[in-house]
């Protein structure tokens, strides 16, 4: 009713050309509107921006008010299509960059934007098959004792060499696996490989060390997480204390009550947790006393310039000291050079990492 109305005869914002604008539902939370005679892309924003406008006021449902936003792609016969197919299609590729882009706003479709899609579908494809083909790989990244100079851990990252499209950033897999749904059962390879590495260690006789394994907000929804960590830990053999998993403020904010259930019952167990690139979000101390947080891990870009930038130091000093008087353990990520490393351990950093 709402897109009608803003389509109404005689609004000067909408008539293009005489004809009256066709509004349709094509299901689910789909709309469309037809423009007939469009001039220019500009009559187009215009209306695009009303709709945005009209949309944006509270629905009243049975009393409560309801706020939704609207998402807009928009294509253009004859540029973008000639036929009703594609130029839905296209439309349909331009409204889902705006949701990725933090919806609430309208784009015009370009024919980058497919071929994006098509890499996207490519990249999901061949990642289902990584998983098959056994093309991921763990590398450990080594966490320093700063007292003692020795190895007193490692974190467990995820590497993966296509055959058809070499090596891929984790920065981009790992988005695409939390995106599909993927990162579950990459998750659980992970988890279950590094166990078994680092019990492998254990048993050749090499110093027993500590293991961090990163947990997405993806795999925190899942209800049997506690009990398939539980499994793999009994499965491997390694004894709950050496685990530690890590967590991003994310994840604690978004379910916080059966964040803060899983979190027990890990707890109980005897994993420890780490909350992951400290001070980058919504750093909060009522999250460490909350949930039960063992350590923080400053993140690598408040350490790449601690020694060039003050501000930078003045938040790693910050870190420390509240670390410190929460009994909290702290480890610096991404430390690369010696200025970094003697910064640190004049500062009374616990560990680093890098």
């Amino acid at each position: 009713e709402r897109l009608r109305a803003s389509m109404r005869e005689g609004d000067t914002i909408v008539r293009t050309g005489g004809c009256d604008a066709t509004v349709a539902r094509l299901g689910g939370d789909e709309f469309v509107v037809v423009l007939p005679d469009v001039h220019s892309e500009g009559d187009v924003a215009r209306v695009a921006r009303r709709i945005l406008e009209v949309l944006s006021g509270n629905f009243e449902v049975r009393g409560h008010d309801l706020f939704v936003s609207a998402s807009i792609g928009i294509s253009l016969y004859p540029r973008d299509g000639t036929d009703v197919q594609t130029l839905l299609k296209n439309a349909d590729s331009a409204m889902y960059r705006v949701k990725e882009g933090g919806r609430g706003n309208f784009q015009f479709y370009s024919p980058a934007m497919n071929e994006k899609a098509y890499a996207r579908l490519s990249m999901e494809n061949a990642l289902r098959r990584a998983l098959e083909r056994g093309e991921l790989l763990l590398h450990y990244q080594p966490q320093v004792d700063l007292k003692t100079g020795h190895i007193s851990g490692v974190e467990a990252l995820a590497r993966w060499r296509s055959p058809e499209l070499g090596d891929v950033s984790p920065a981009d897999f790992i988005a695409l696996a939390e995106e599909t749904g993927l990162i579950v059962p990459l998750g659980e390879w992970v988890l279950r490989t590094a166990c078994s590495q680092v019990r492998a260690w254990q048993a050749s006789g090499l110093p027993h060390v500590r293991l961090a394994v990163n947990l997405s907000a993806r795999q925190f929804r899942q209800r049997e997480l506690a009990e398939t960590i539980a499994q793999i830990l009994e499965e491997t053999g390694l004894e709950p204390k050496y685990l530690t998993l890590e967590l991003t403020e994310t994840v604690l904010m978004e379910d916080s009550d059966n964040v803060g259930q899983i979190m027990r019952r890990l707890k109980d167990l005897g994993v420890r947790f780490a909350l992951d690139d400290f001070g980058t979000g919504y750093s909060s101390l009522g999250y460490l006393k909350r949930f039960s947080i063992d350590e923080v891990k400053i993140d690598r870009s408040f350490v790449q310039k601690i020694t060039s930038n003050p501000e930078n130091a003045a938040i790693t000093l910050a870190i420390i000291g509240m670390a410190q008087s929460l009994n909290l353990r702290v480890v610096a990520e991404g430390v690369e050079t010696e200025g970094q490393l003697g910064y640190l351990r004049r500062h009374l950093c616990h560990e680093i990492q890098g």
